[in-house]
């Protein structure tokens, strides 16, 4: 599948499929241009026969998610599905508020004094800070980790950890795609299940994203799986889940676990997109902390079943892991849930303490709070700077990120435009840095299920600092003007707030 948005853009559309009004959204779609990717130019009847097929698959999976959130998981989910309802009113409720708060006065107070020069300091007392953390956010463990950097570095790894798995493998993703190199990893993961234990647990949103095809795709070489839910069941012994949808709220953890003893966590999911055409970044770990996320991963899979809140329940009763005893650097664990926005606490708090520097990469910049802190923050003297992509791959955000833009360059924040797409998640913050599957937008702050990790570890964050941010500082072109803005930025704004 062409580019498609990990969380927001495509799901609107096949969502629009069953609904009357229609979510809004359309993501725009990047053409390939890898030579390995490219595909025959297909019969034209051939080719509107199979788009018809494909987008009837689309159809009835939509009709069948909004049939489960409406009929079914209010039932088997007697406890979550309300929980979700409320966490969505209170935290929508609050976040407008508050936005509307910053956008009557509170940006523009700001502006009354003249910019500060960057002060050079050393940075705020990382000591004091985990323990602020403690108090405020996330589950403390150890254990290593290794940046991949890229599709090129990470699916060979990836792959690699397939074949060497000799117990298990636990796959949780957003988008299971349904191209040609989405189906070669599925061909994989089917073969290796007839040897051991092999689990794929899918969003129920993401899997209506993975069924769109564009007609490139089709070729006399390859037709893409109708649903890969059932491609994947086919002929093998894997265990496949989708997780509920309560209220369109979305599961967009990725973690790859093998054997208990090994995980890869970060922004990919499976799809030639992200091993050919993204910048993007995925992290390998290994020790203590991957008890934590195949514990979370455990939780996420028995709440996928048909016992719903039952099954989860269950599940809680195997005590939670703790161990921070066998080597490797202090982690932290770190999820967007929707009872609690651990993610959205613990990067305002690092914004508000900083003293140093801050620099962030993140495709969709549409949190007005972020944005008042970092503006305050450099107001204070602190180094602030931004990596956005030149081009998204949706075109709402892609909007909603120009007025973003402005509002940073009013406020002395410095501006670079990554030259393709870019999907990293990645933060640093004096000398802390969090990094995984969130993004700056509502849904991954405050109402999806993510998961990052923290560290305040001097390797780590001068490893991502070294293979990630200065790289891309250096290739990336800084913004100094303002952007034209006109009443489609404030529409698409509008929707990014509220919806994306």
């Amino acid at each position: 599948m062409s580019a498609q948005t990990d969380n927001s853009g495509r799901l609107l559309r096949a969502l629009s499929l069953t609904l009357a009004a229609g979510l809004l959204g359309a993501c725009a779609t990047l053409p390939s241009n890898n030579p390995e990717l490219a595909v025959l130019a297909p019969d034209e009847s051939a080719a509107t026969v199979d788009m018809r097929s494909h987008r009837a698959a689309e159809f009835a999976q939509a009709t069948l998610l909004l049939g489960r959130v409406s009929l079914l998981e209010p039932i088997i989910r007697p406890f979550s599905t309300p929980k979700s309802l409320i966490s969505l009113i209170l935290k929508s409720s609050y976040s407008f508020a508050h936005r509307v708060s910053l956008d009557a006065g509170r940006f523009q107070a700001l502006e009354k004094d003249p910019l500060p020069p960057i002060m050079p300091r050393a940075g705020m007392d990382l000591v004091a800070w985990e323990e602020h953390l403690d108090r405020i956010a996330g589950t403390a463990t150890t254990g290593t980790v290794n940046f991949l950097v890229d599709g090129p570095e990470f699916f060979p790894r990836f792959i690699e950890a397939i074949d060497e798995a000799e117990e298990s493998i636990d796959i949780r993703t957003y988008i299971f795609d349904n191209d040609n190199f989405a189906v070669s990893v599925a061909d994989l993961l089917k073969e290796r299940s007839a040897e051991i234990d092999v689990r794929v647990l899918l969003d129920g949103i993401g899997a209506i994203i993975g069924t769109r095809v564009d007609p490139d795709e089709i070729s006399e070489d390859f037709t893409p799986p109708l649903e890969m839910r059932s491609y994947l069941r086919n002929g093998s012994k894997i265990k496949v889940r989708t997780s509920g949808n309560p209220f369109l709220t979305g599961d967009h953890t990725k973690t790859f676990i093998f054997d208990g003893e090994l995980a890869f966590l970060g922004g990919m999911n499976i799809g030639r997109e992200y091993r050919y055409e993204w910048h993007d970044l995925m992290m390998e770990v290994t020790g203590p902390v991957v008890e934590l996320l195949q514990y979370d991963s455990d939780l996420a899979w028995a709440k996928a079943s048909w016992l719903g809140d039952l099954s989860m329940f269950g599940r809680f009763l195997f005590p939670r892991p703790g161990r921070a005893d066998e080597g490797g650097v202090p982690l932290r664990v770190l999820t967007t849930k929707d009872h609690d926005s651990q993610l959205y606490r613990a990067q305002l708090a690092a914004i508000r303490r900083a003293e140093s520097f801050i620099y962030i990469q993140n495709p969709y910049f549409s949190d007005d709070a972020i944005l008042f802190e970092l503006a305050r923050a450099r107001r204070r003297g602190v180094d602030v700077r931004v990596i956005l992509p030149n081009e998204g791959n949706h075109e709402a955000h892609n909007y909603s990120n120009q007025i973003a833009i402005n509002t940073m360059l009013r406020h002395g924040i410095r501006v670079y435009s990554y030259p393709q797409m870019s999907h990293v998640k990645a933060a640093i913050y004096d000398g802390w840095a969090c990094f995984g599957s969130a993004n700056f937008d509502k849904l991954s702050l405050q109402i999806n299920e993510e998961l990052n990790l923290g560290t305040s570890d001097p390797g780590i964050v001068g490893e991502l600092l070294a293979r990630v941010f200065e790289p891309d500082f250096a290739i990336s072109e800084e913004l100094t003007e303002p952007r034209k803005i006109d009443w489609t930025h404030r529409i698409a704004e509008i929707v990014s707030d509220e919806i994306l």
